[in-house]
């Protein structure tokens, strides 16, 4: 299944869920020991493995952790090559004033806002997908 690219299709049926928890990108140092942890998704740059996780879990590691963050998945299956949509939500949070961290999963997209921003985000986002023609 390769997913919607319609992107007045993937706007209209998005469907928000917000996840439990409080999660954070940590920086993990070299030689770390991860198979104790639940990573939500990693990446790794140049400076070192970069990974979400729970806060619960980060402070267990020592990780630093200054931006406490919700989990939002927009539950419509996106194409990879979707052209749009994230530009969209961006734009729409970005006026809201809402900061938003974007990670693009093979099903769905998931975005992380600031713990506080949770409800603001979701509302954001519900009126983003009832407004699309």
């Amino acid at each position: 299944m390769s997913g919607e690219t319609s992107l007045n299709v993937l706007l209209r049926s998005m469907s928000p869920a917000l996840n439990p928890g409080e999660y954070v990108f940590a920086s993990v140092p070299e030689g770390s020991d991860l198979q104790r942890v639940q990573v939500i998704g990693s990446f790794r740059e140049r400076e070192g493995l970069t990974v979400i996780i729970e806060r619960q879990e980060a402070e267990l590691l020592g990780l630093a952790c200054g931006y406490v963050m919700a989990w939002i998945t927009l539950n419509v299956h996106s194409s990879l090559e979707a052209v749009g949509l994230t530009a969209a939500f961006a734009t729409a949070l970005g006026e809201a004033g809402i900061s938003c961290n974007v990670i693009a999963g093979f099903y769905h997209d998931h975005l992380f806002v600031g713990k506080d921003d949770a409800h603001k985000a979701m509302t954001v986002l519900r009126e983003l997908a009832a407004n699309a023609h």
